[in-house]
């Protein structure tokens, strides 16, 4: 009587089986993870560079054509803002 036998082989093939996607399905979970880690570094990285950006108080002055004149860039060159219509 192999059938006993044969249903054991095919119980004990998917137990392993089960085990091998379950162990593989952790490891893609801590990949996971890990990247949204990252993302969430490089989220609070970016906000805090987004802090930095100073903006004008109000339309009059970049239409005005004021000069422009670098912060903190010696090498940029002040130009002055052509308004358009």
């Amino acid at each position: 009587m192999p059938w006993p036998w044969i249903f054991i082989g095919i119980a004990v093939g998917g137990l392993v089986m089960l085990v091998c996607f379950a162990v593989w399905l952790a490891h893609k979970a801590s990949d996971v993870f890990a990247e949204l880690r990252v993302l969430g570094e490089r989220a609070g990285q970016g906000a805090e560079l987004l802090s930095r950006i100073q903006v004008p108080d109000g339309r009059d002055s970049v239409l005005s054509g004021e000069l422009i004149l670098p912060d903190h860039d010696p090498d940029l060159v002040p130009r002055r803002r052509v308004p358009t219509t």
